[in-house]
Parts: structure tokens; sequence; C-alpha cells
């Protein structure tokens, strides 16, 4: 099989039923994706199949094939860079035992990518498939409005500096 993950093209060779959790950590070395409750509940083990988050660890390899698939590790803009929604993790000091943070992080990767300015309703709505054992549930909400807020100063400034190119 063929993979698309994080613009990279990979070949796999296993049984199409596998798990797309395991091909990820497993067999590519992308351990950043965990594997939590191994039945689609807790969210930690949650990618994105053609920007739609999805739970990787109830997703077979083949559905996969295709698609673009996006891990944590493929968010960031750049490799010396973070994503608005890392940095402002690390700015709301979200995470305590870190377990479910990368389920979390591109959970709300996705919710910022289709609403720029989501409510506290969007968001707990958005997360509602995501647990955190820590109960960081709160700064879960304000570092997504955060990210938000860095999203939306850097359309800012790339606007500005489009039009001083002009």
């Amino acid at each position: 099989m063929v993979l698309n993950i994080n613009n990279e093209i990979h070949d796999v060779s296993v049984d199409p039923y596998t798990p797309l959790l395991w091909v990820i950590r497993e067999q590519l070395g992308l351990t950043g994706t965990k594997f939590g409750c191994g039945i689609g509940q807790c969210g930690a083990c949650t990618i994105h199949l053609d920007g739609t988050p999805i739970r990787s660890c109830l997703t077979p390899v083949q559905s996969a094939e295709g698609k673009a698939i996006t891990t944590i590790e493929g968010i960031a803009p750049g490799t010396t860079e973070l994503h608005a929604v890392q940095t402002a993790w690390i700015e709301e000091q979200i995470p305590q035992c870190g377990y479910c943070q990368s389920g979390q992080i591109m959970a709300a990767h996705a919710l910022l990518a289709t609403n720029a300015a989501p409510t506290d309703e969007d968001i707990d709505q958005a997360m509602s498939g995501n647990i955190c054992r820590c109960g960081t549930y709160p700064r879960v909400r304000k570092g997504i409005k955060r990210a938000a807020e860095l999203l939306k100063a850097s359309s800012n400034k790339k606007d500005t500096d489009h039009g001083e190119m002009e």
C-alpha cells in the first residue's frame, strides 16, 4: 500500500485491516500519535484524514490509501517552528501528563481550520470526544482561543506583508 503521510509517500506492506495507528507508530516510527483506549473513545489517536479528524485506532489502513494523512508531526509549518495550536498549548501550559495532547491538538487544529473564531460551545462540541484524565479542559478551551488569536495575527501579518509587496 502507498500512504501519503505528512506530505511524504510511504510504501507499507501490511494486512489491509491493520489499524492505521499501528502502521503510523510501529512501521513508520511516528510516535506522536498515541494509543489510548483502542476503541475510539478517548481521542488520543486522533489524526487527520483529508483534513477530517479521525480515530486512527479504528481506521483500517486500506481506507486511508490515496488520502492525505496528517499526524501531529505534520501540522507545523516547518521543521523549526510550531503550529499556532502547539504554541498556544505551551503558552497556556495545558499539558500535565501529556498523553492526550497530540489528539487534543489535532482536534483543535481541525476545529480552527473550519472555524477561525469558535465560541465556548463550538470548542466544547469539537473537543467532546477527546478525554483528558488530568482535567485540563478549561485550559484547552483557553488554548484554542489563544491559537485562534495567533492564527488571526499571522493571517493579518501575511495580508500586510502581501500588500507591501504590490
